[in-house]
Protein backbone atom coordinates (compact mmCIF):
# COMPACT_ATOMS: atom_id res chain seq x y z
CA UNK A 1 0.00 0.00 0.00
CA UNK A 2 2.45 2.45 0.60
CA UNK A 3 4.37 1.96 -2.86
CA UNK A 4 0.74 2.61 -4.24
CA UNK A 5 0.12 5.77 -2.12
CA UNK A 6 3.93 7.08 -2.83
CA UNK A 7 3.46 6.61 -6.72
CA UNK A 8 0.03 8.67 -6.22
CA UNK A 9 1.44 11.72 -4.24
CA UNK A 10 4.99 11.57 -6.73
CA UNK A 11 2.18 12.12 -9.71
CA UNK A 12 0.16 14.22 -7.50
CA UNK A 13 2.88 16.33 -7.26
CA UNK A 14 4.38 16.87 -10.20
CA UNK A 15 0.87 16.95 -12.42
CA UNK A 16 0.40 20.29 -12.91
CA UNK A 17 3.24 20.99 -15.05
CA UNK A 18 1.48 18.73 -17.33
CA UNK A 19 -1.96 20.87 -17.10
CA UNK A 20 0.22 23.71 -17.76
CA UNK A 21 1.70 22.15 -20.40
CA UNK A 22 -1.39 20.97 -21.94
CA UNK A 23 -3.03 24.74 -21.66
CA UNK A 24 -0.12 26.04 -23.48
CA UNK A 25 -0.60 24.01 -26.07
CA UNK A 26 -4.35 24.47 -26.55
CA UNK A 27 -5.53 21.05 -26.16
CA UNK A 28 -9.10 20.85 -25.34
CA UNK A 29 -12.40 18.91 -25.45
CA UNK A 30 -13.81 19.05 -28.53
CA UNK A 31 -17.41 19.08 -26.87
CA UNK A 32 -15.82 21.37 -24.02
CA UNK A 33 -13.36 24.21 -25.33
CA UNK A 34 -11.86 26.55 -23.44
CA UNK A 35 -14.06 24.88 -20.39
CA UNK A 36 -10.95 22.25 -20.86
CA UNK A 37 -8.96 24.55 -18.47
CA UNK A 38 -11.96 23.81 -15.63
CA UNK A 39 -11.68 19.82 -16.17
CA UNK A 40 -7.95 20.19 -16.26
CA UNK A 41 -8.14 21.69 -12.76
CA UNK A 42 -11.04 19.76 -11.04
CA UNK A 43 -8.74 16.81 -11.85
CA UNK A 44 -5.43 17.32 -9.64
CA UNK A 45 -7.94 18.46 -7.23
CA UNK A 46 -9.88 15.37 -7.13
CA UNK A 47 -6.83 13.21 -7.24
CA UNK A 48 -5.32 15.61 -3.90
CA UNK A 49 -8.38 14.67 -1.89
CA UNK A 50 -8.45 11.28 -2.84
CA UNK A 51 -5.02 11.25 -1.84
CA UNK A 52 -5.73 12.63 1.23
CA UNK A 53 -8.69 9.86 1.78
CA UNK A 54 -6.08 6.75 0.89
CA UNK A 55 -3.72 8.56 3.44
CA UNK A 56 -5.60 6.53 6.12
CA UNK A 57 -5.23 3.29 5.26
CA UNK A 58 -1.25 3.87 5.79
CA UNK A 59 0.18 2.53 9.04
CA UNK A 60 0.01 4.81 12.40
CA UNK A 61 2.65 6.83 14.00
CA UNK A 62 3.25 9.49 16.58
CA UNK A 63 5.84 12.07 18.25
CA UNK A 64 4.78 12.32 21.39
CA UNK A 65 6.83 15.13 22.96
CA UNK A 66 10.44 15.96 22.65
CA UNK A 67 9.78 18.09 19.67
CA UNK A 68 13.02 20.96 19.53
CA UNK A 69 12.11 23.06 16.48
CA UNK A 70 8.94 23.37 14.11
CA UNK A 71 9.37 25.65 10.53
CA UNK A 72 7.50 26.15 8.15
CA UNK A 73 8.03 24.09 4.71
CA UNK A 74 5.75 25.90 2.31
CA UNK A 75 8.56 28.57 1.52
CA UNK A 76 11.11 26.38 0.48
CA UNK A 77 9.01 24.53 -1.69
CA UNK A 78 7.40 27.09 -3.99
CA UNK A 79 10.14 27.53 -5.94
CA UNK A 80 10.65 24.01 -7.30
CA UNK A 81 7.23 24.53 -8.72
CA UNK A 82 7.68 27.87 -9.89
CA UNK A 83 10.54 25.98 -11.69
CA UNK A 84 8.05 23.20 -12.90
CA UNK A 85 5.71 25.62 -14.74
CA UNK A 86 8.69 27.36 -16.27
CA UNK A 87 9.70 24.42 -17.85
CA UNK A 88 6.27 23.16 -18.72
CA UNK A 89 6.03 26.72 -20.51
CA UNK A 90 9.79 26.80 -21.92
CA UNK A 91 9.03 23.25 -24.24
CA UNK A 92 8.81 23.81 -27.18
CA UNK A 93 5.16 24.01 -29.06
CA UNK A 94 4.25 20.40 -29.67
CA UNK A 95 6.88 18.44 -28.80
CA UNK A 96 5.45 15.71 -26.40
CA UNK A 97 8.63 13.86 -26.29
CA UNK A 98 10.31 16.34 -24.40
CA UNK A 99 7.59 16.74 -22.12
CA UNK A 100 7.57 12.78 -21.59
CA UNK A 101 10.72 13.12 -20.63
CA UNK A 102 11.20 15.72 -18.58
CA UNK A 103 7.84 14.71 -16.90
CA UNK A 104 9.56 10.74 -16.39
CA UNK A 105 12.84 12.10 -15.07
CA UNK A 106 11.02 14.57 -12.18
CA UNK A 107 8.84 11.59 -11.39
CA UNK A 108 12.20 9.22 -11.18
CA UNK A 109 13.85 11.75 -8.61
CA UNK A 110 10.50 13.45 -6.84
CA UNK A 111 9.93 9.51 -5.87
CA UNK A 112 13.17 8.62 -4.66
CA UNK A 113 13.57 11.81 -3.20
CA UNK A 114 12.07 10.18 -0.10
CA UNK A 115 10.79 13.90 1.07
CA UNK A 116 9.36 15.99 -2.04
CA UNK A 117 5.40 14.59 -1.15
CA UNK A 118 4.85 18.33 -1.40
CA UNK A 119 1.50 19.16 -3.41
CA UNK A 120 0.44 22.83 -2.84
CA UNK A 121 -2.99 21.22 -3.54
CA UNK A 122 -3.17 19.97 0.09
CA UNK A 123 -2.96 24.03 0.77
CA UNK A 124 -6.61 23.70 -0.59
CA UNK A 125 -7.56 21.40 1.87
CA UNK A 126 -6.50 23.21 4.82
CA UNK A 127 -2.87 21.45 5.62
CA UNK A 128 0.43 23.02 5.88
CA UNK A 129 3.42 21.95 5.73
CA UNK A 130 6.29 21.52 8.53
CA UNK A 131 9.51 20.46 9.16
CA UNK A 132 9.98 19.23 13.00
CA UNK A 133 12.89 18.61 14.38
CA UNK A 134 12.68 15.78 17.11
CA UNK A 135 14.63 15.50 20.46
CA UNK A 136 17.20 12.96 18.89
CA UNK A 137 17.84 16.06 16.01
CA UNK A 138 15.88 13.89 13.34
CA UNK A 139 14.25 16.31 11.25
CA UNK A 140 11.01 15.11 9.45
CA UNK A 141 8.17 16.57 7.21
CA UNK A 142 5.12 16.29 8.44
CA UNK A 143 1.82 17.72 6.56
CA UNK A 144 -0.98 18.43 8.97
CA UNK A 145 -4.01 20.80 9.53
CA UNK A 146 -2.48 22.18 12.64
CA UNK A 147 -1.72 25.57 13.47
CA UNK A 148 1.79 25.42 14.99
CA UNK A 149 3.29 28.11 16.93
CA UNK A 150 5.05 26.76 19.50
CA UNK A 151 6.95 23.61 20.72
CA UNK A 152 6.12 23.39 24.07
CA UNK A 153 3.94 19.95 24.54
CA UNK A 154 3.60 19.62 20.67
CA UNK A 155 2.39 16.16 20.40
CA UNK A 156 1.30 14.20 17.09
CA UNK A 157 -0.94 11.37 17.99
CA UNK A 158 -2.44 10.72 14.88
CA UNK A 159 0.58 10.50 12.08
CA UNK A 160 -0.05 8.28 9.27
CA UNK A 161 3.81 7.39 8.17
CA UNK A 162 4.84 7.80 4.36
CA UNK A 163 7.90 7.31 4.42
CA UNK A 164 10.68 7.09 7.45
CA UNK A 165 10.76 10.86 7.17
CA UNK A 166 7.13 12.07 5.82
CA UNK A 167 4.04 11.87 7.92
CA UNK A 168 0.87 13.02 7.58
CA UNK A 169 -1.19 14.27 10.78
CA UNK A 170 -4.88 12.52 10.57
CA UNK A 171 -5.66 14.53 13.41
CA UNK A 172 -8.31 17.37 13.60
CA UNK A 173 -6.89 20.70 13.91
Amino acid sequence: MKTVYKLLLTFNSIMLMIIVYLVKESVWILCLGKYTIILYLLVPVVLAGFSLLVSEKLSHDSIEGGVQNVEMANDSYMPSYLGYFFVALSIPKGDWTVLTVVFGILFVFTYFSQSLYYNPLFLLFGYRFYYVTKKNNLKVFIISKKDIRETKDLRFDNLRRINDFTFIDKERA
